[in-house]
C-alpha cells in the first residue's frame, strides 16, 4: 500500500494496480473541517521524509541515474530499520 499526501490526487489509483499491483491511498481532509486538523497516515510520511534529513545524501537530489535514488533511500531505511530492531 502506498500512503500518498493530496498532491498525488490526480494520479489514477487503477494504474497503479494494474502495473505495479500497489494500493493507493491518498489522505485528504474531511469536508467541513476548519483549521489544522491532522491527517490520518499522513504523518508517517511526514516523520519518514524528516529521517531522511539525516543523511546527506538524501537532502538534495545528487544522483544523476534514478536507480541510484532509490539505492540511497533503500539504504537509508535499512539502516534506520536495523537501528530499532537492535
Amino acid at each position: 500500500m502506498i500512503f500518498a499526501d493530496s498532491g498525488y490526487k490526480g494520479l489514477p489509483g487503477g494504474l497503479v494496480w494494474r502495473c505495479f499491483h500497489w494500493l493507493l491511498w491518498v489522505a485528504q481532509p474531511d469536508e467541513g473541517s476548519s483549521g489544522f486538523d491532522p491527517l490520518p497516515k499522513r504523518w508517517v510520511i511526514e516523520r519518514t521524509f524528516g529521517w531522511f534529513g539525516g543523511y546527506r545524501r538524501l537532502i538534495r537530489d545528487y544522483e544523476h541515474l534514478p536507480e541510484m535514488s532509490e539505492a540511497m533511500v533503500r539504504a537509508a531505511m535499512i539502516r534506520l530499520m536495523i537501528r530499532r530492531v537492535i
